[in-house]
């Protein structure tokens, strides 16, 4: 009946971000962005999101300027991470370094904090740290008379008065350029928002 007409066989075709495309195992990730707007690097939130959506990221939504970004991927943290920093280093030409955890881990890393979590006169702040070796030299420095400590699974809980951030034994150790690959912090009133 058909003679002369060869069938093949139909092969879907793929988007180069298929990310985008399959919904049913998209998990919503919070990516934070270590040092943006606060030391040098000035990235505009919209054109952040612009490139992570290009970069084949679904539902890219940012959080004030600091560098907070939600978006879904059907990817794990590591191939989210590694996707998201290749993109906003081709994009925007500076070393980004950023970490990664589904909405589900920042919800338990929130809620195991260790301290009050609203104490007049100073910050409360978790430390994402995505290497154990760093986070095991943080975890044993002796704290300032201002401030608190404690290890969690992946983070350091900070607590220090806001007079004494820069100057504290923590302020003052994660701001060497050997910790920026690995660590990022932000306060609780930020890990709120996000987590809205």
């Amino acid at each position: 009946m058909f003679r002369g007409y060869v069938f093949l066989p139909l092969i879907p075709i793929v988007a180069a971000n298929s990310q985008a495309l399959s919904s049913d195992r998209m998990t919503r990730y919070a990516v934070f962005l270590r040092g943006v707007n606060v030391g040098g690097v000035t990235l505009k939130m919209a054109d952040v999101a612009r490139v992570l959506t290009e970069a084949g990221f679904a539902d890219v939504k940012t959080i004030l300027a600091s560098g907070n970004v939600l978006l879904d991927s059907a990817s794990d943290a590591t191939a989210v991470r590694t996707g998201a920093e290749r993109a906003l280093r081709d994009a925007f030409g500076y070393e980004a370094w950023v970490l990664v955890y589904d909405l589900g881990e920042l919800r338990t890393v929130s809620a195991n904090y260790p301290f009050e979590r609203e104490v007049e006169g100073h910050h409360s702040y978790v430390t994402f740290v995505s290497d154990t070796a760093m986070l095991d030299e943080l975890a044993a420095l002796e704290p300032g008379a201002e401030e608190k400590v404690d290890r969690g699974d992946g983070v350091l809980y900070w607590q220090v008065a806001r007079s004494a951030t820069l100057a504290s034994t923590i302020g003052k150790t994660m701001g060497q350029k050997r910790y920026k690959s690995s660590t990022t912090t932000r306060n609780l009133h930020t890990l709120d928002k996000v987590l809205r």
